[in-house]
């Protein structure tokens, strides 16, 4: 069965350009965020509804943003050839990486969870360093997109890793795209309208960290909890999305919280509940050892690879193997 469409296809290069948006809704759209082909075409229609279109005009926008992009139906065998695209980015330590098959896949989203001081944003801040690193060095040869929510961000740390790895430290810094979000609300408008960003500046890794910090103190109660799961979703979709359409490394840290039920086996579990695993592609839990800066990675979840573990340290330096054995605090 051949899926291939014989029509040529319409190329578009801006919103304008697509028959139906005239300059006034086209600077609606931009005011919802969306700047970019690609966005248009991973919208609902109820999104775009919101720009004041009918719900036949945003079906018609969205079909002719897809097939401008060549979002269509495929088999098999061509989805394994367009994985020829998928890229990886290294974390800085090679078991870590082996245990998750060579890297952090670019169009996935990746999760690190783990409590406290696990060395979650120590690795967030080894990414936006390694992903100017050239492919064969294990970067993405772009730049990084920091979403902090927790005031977490180190500038003077991006100094020392990127001088351990031979980057000049003033190129490095400006390769970073830095905004912090002061709430849940914030937190989702940012992503939401950072696309024309992505594509001018060809970032090729956003990190949210934390990604559940501000929604776990705003919504509370089991009163709000769907609420919350709600907009969890969407804020996940909606990188899941950016990940896809340009082709970049997603990667959220997510907090813990305690399980005072469970007797045998972990006694903690990440926050977000299932939205939140499932969005997730890759899955590493966190955790400290009684040996200073050794970490352990445990890899929860993975579309295609089992679960392991790997031992890592966290230096000056940043993200190194360790030859050491180690024991779990």
């Amino acid at each position: 069965m051949d899926f291939e469409e014989e029509i040529p296809r319409k190329r578009f290069e801006n919103i304008e350009d697509i028959p139906g948006i005239g300059p006034s809704t086209a600077s609606k759209l931009r005011e919802l965020g969306y700047h970019t082909i690609e966005s248009l075409a991973t919208a609902t229609i109820k999104e775009l509804m919101l720009a004041g279109l009918g719900e036949k005009q945003a079906a018609k926008i969205i079909a002719l943003a897809r097939d401008s992009i060549s979002v269509q139906f495929i088999t098999a065998d061509t989805l394994l050839q367009e994985r020829i695209n998928v890229r990886k980015l290294t974390t800085g330590s090679k078991v870590l990486d082996m245990l998750i098959g060579g890297g952090l896949e670019t169009q996935t989203i990746t999760e690190f969870f783990g409590a406290y001081g696990s060395g979650k944003s120590q690795i967030c801040h080894q990414l936006c360093v390694n992903v100017q690193l050239p492919y064969e060095k294990g970067g993405l040869e772009g730049s990084a997109l920091y979403i902090d929510t927790e005031h977490t961000f180190s500038p003077e740390r991006i100094v020392q890793m990127a001088r351990f790895r031979g980057l000049e430290p003033e190129k490095v810094v400006k390769r970073i795209i830095y905004a912090e979000a002061f709430n849940s609300d914030h937190q989702m408008l940012l992503l939401d309208k950072c696309d024309k960003l992505v594509k001018d500046n060809n970032v090729k890794l956003i990190i949210v960290d934390s990604l559940t910090a501000h929604f776990r103190s705003e919504y509370l109660g089991r009163e709000m909890l769907a609420e919350r799961q709600q907009k969890l979703n969407k804020h996940m979709h909606k990188l899941f999305r950016l990940a896809r359409a340009f082709n970049l490394v997603a990667v959220v840290t997510n907090q813990v919280m305690a399980r005072p039920d469970v007797f045998f086996g972990e006694p903690i579990q990440a926050v977000g509940g299932h939205i939140v695993g499932h969005t997730s592609h890759t899955r590493l839990y966190l955790k400290k050892s009684a040996k200073g800066n050794v970490r352990i990675a445990r890899l929860v979840s993975s579309p295609y690879l089992p679960e392991g573990e790997a031992v890592f340290k966290i230096t000056e330096n940043g993200v190194e193997d360790s030859e050491e054995e180690v024991k779990e605090e």
